[in-house]
């Protein structure tokens, strides 16, 4: 019965509310979008190779065909095609987390940082590299299992700050993952500058910035079946984020059981969120981002919006890692960097169109 007045409430929205496109026709744009920009980060570097040489490479890496005498299939399979995948993979995997972070908070400033998630999975996945205990194999476990652990716990101390005295505070949540991130922050970087190798400390502080450049075949499959496991869970659980939002009270009465599904999404988002970090380092904006554009196209019904979101932060970042990598001709810059200086104006300019409409 509940679940039917939920499902009833949810249609009666959309038929009443503004129009807004299908959710299908955008993943369809986003789909085709996607495609083009990892053809794009493919065929662009310091060696330009054109996307008929591109596809062929790729034809033969996935058929197993030696490499073509002359091409360059090697720069284009072993190196570009890993890297572009992880880019999507991440940005898929951050577009995810942000949209299930806003909901679990019910405020559109969360995202992994702000709730000290990031953080944690950084000073764990720093830790291990500085003790050597990130050698976890071909799948990187070791240091997967560090930041997993590290936004685990931080998530857990956030969590267990915020509900002092009982009840549940979104606004205190927040503040208190501010808090408690910025500390493990500054703790993370002294293990940096603790690390007695110079190159080590050097790509410790550019991995801190976020990086890809390490991608490879051996490192997509964690992150990938991580994302996809994310996502489908997510998916399983919209319509309850749906009644989330309408206050812990109000999903009650509507049949959701609120303190297990935080108990999900508590641990999805650090799960994800500390595979991300241990491929990709710490990537700013795009969890915050990415939600809050697709909810200006596709509205906030999560059974729309999880997809989407997934979709349009593979194609973000997919163009950033390019944008990184081509930039400037003499260097690569990071990954984090690129994503700052486009993430703080669109999102104030995202915030005023949302103060513009509130008014």
């Amino acid at each position: 019965m509940t679940a039917l007045a939920t499902s009833r409430g949810e249609e009666r929205e959309e038929r009443d509310g503004p129009w807004r496109p299908a959710a299908g026709q955008v993943c369809a744009v986003l789909g085709v979008a996607l495609l083009v920009a990892l053809t794009a980060s493919v065929c662009l570097g310091s060696t330009r190779v054109p996307p008929g040489e591109v596809w062929s490479a790729v034809v033969r890496g996935v058929s197993g065909q030696d490499a073509a005498p002359g091409t360059q299939d090697l720069i284009v399979w072993r190196l570009r095609v890993p890297r572009a995948l992880l880019a999507a993979v991440v940005g898929a995997g951050l577009g995810l987390v942000g949209t299930a972070a806003q909901a679990l908070v019910r405020n559109p400033l969360a995202d992994p940082y702000l709730l000290g998630i990031s953080s944690g999975a950084s000073l764990g996945a720093v830790a291990a590299l500085v003790l050597g205990l990130g050698a976890g194999g071909a799948l990187g476990l070791g240091l997967s299992a560090a930041a997993f652990a590290g936004a685990l716990a931080s998530f857990a101390l956030v969590w267990a700050v915020a509900r002092r005295g009982g009840g549940f505070r979104p606004l205190r949540l927040v503040l208190a993952g501010v808090g408690i991130g910025q500390f493990l922050s500054g703790f993370t970087h002294y293990l940096v500058l603790q690390a007695g190798d110079e190159q080590q400390t050097h790509s410790a502080l550019f991995w801190l910035m976020g990086s890809l450049g390490g991608a490879q075949w051996a490192t997509l499959a964690l992150p990938s079946a991580a994302v996809v496991l994310g996502a489908l869970a997510l998916q399983a659980k919209a319509r309850a984020l749906n009644a989330l939002l309408m206050g812990d009270e109000t999903a009650a009465a509507l049949g959701v059981d609120v303190a297990r599904l935080r108990r999900v999404l508590f641990v999805v988002t650090s799960l994800l969120t500390g595979v991300l970090v241990s491929v990709s380092g710490a990537i700013g904006f795009v969890g915050l981002m990415v939600p809050h554009a697709c909810r200006m196209v596709v509205g906030g019904d999560h059974r729309r919006l999880l997809p989407v979101a997934g979709l349009f932060g593979a194609v973000l970042l997919v163009v950033v890692d390019l944008v990184a990598r081509t930039a400037l001709t003499d260097q690569e810059l990071p990954v984090g960097v690129v994503t700052s200086l486009i993430g703080a104006p669109a999102l104030l300019y995202l915030l005023d169109r949302r103060l513009e409409r509130e008014h």
